[in-house]
């Protein structure tokens, strides 16, 4: 029964301490790498086709840091 608890424990603690709940923090996270993906899709095709995609990198990959940066930010002041 212990390691089940501890188990839970285990998927709690890190969306508690960025004040989400398990299904809320799976689901941003998984968005989030669902984006990266793509990005990274949109880089490798455009290693292979220097025409496509030749500013998609680098746009997204600021919002996604700003996302990040203005959520920490959140955090913190919380």
């Amino acid at each position: 029964m212990i390691a089940i608890e501890r188990a839970l424990e285990l998927f709690r603690e890190h969306p508690s301490d960025v004040n989400q709940s398990y299904l809320g923090h799976l689901g941003k996270a998984f968005l989030f790498g669902v984006r990266l993906l793509l990005v990274g899709f949109a880089c490798i095709a455009h290693a292979f086709l220097p025409f496509l995609f030749i500013d998609t990198a680098s746009c997204h990959i600021k919002k996604l840091n700003k996302e990040l940066t203005t959520r920490l930010s959140e955090e913190k002041t919380e």
